[in-house]
């Protein structure tokens, strides 16, 4: 009875995300929002479901296929979506026209593929990012006559 209410709430909650990660597909802007919301709603989906099995059946084999399915979702749709994401922005798939910030502007060599560095952020950058130059010199305790 326990085992049968456990099961049905896990199933219930892996098909909810999966849900969302179709209501994610048709309501987000642009492909990078979409394979956000898409790879990490459905991998925690099929976690739940691979969970409801491996609690209505609990033989050791069966548990064990769950968990090795489950572990290998959680590894390659990551990877998978970040894959996939490099290839959209190295073609130039257009981001969302009220994306806050594309961090790899100026940053990402499309022709070599290689990326710099972040720069350094200090104390004296200012903007919402910490992404803009201060204007002014900071100032200091000693300036302020303390």
């Amino acid at each position: 009875m326990i085992q049968d209410m456990l099961c049905a709430v896990l199933v219930i909650l892996g098909t909810l995300f999966i849900v969302i990660a179709g209501i994610g597909i048709l309501r987000m802007p642009d492909l990078f929002m979409r394979m956000s919301c898409t790879s990490k709603a459905t991998t925690l989906g099929m976690g739940f479901i691979m969970a409801a099995l491996a609690v209505r059946f609990p033989h050791l084999e069966i548990v064990t296929r769950a968990l090795v399915i489950t572990l290998f979702a959680f590894l390659t749709a990551p990877v998978a979506a970040h894959m996939i994401a490099r290839a959209a922005y190295v073609s130039r798939v257009p981001l969302w026209k009220e994306s806050v910030v594309d961090q790899l502007c100026n940053r990402y060599d499309r022709c070599t593929c290689t990326l710099e560095s972040c720069p350094v952020v200090d104390d004296s950058m200012t903007g919402r990012f910490r992404d803009e130059p201060a204007t002014e010199e900071p100032r200091r305790d000693e300036d302020a006559g303390v």
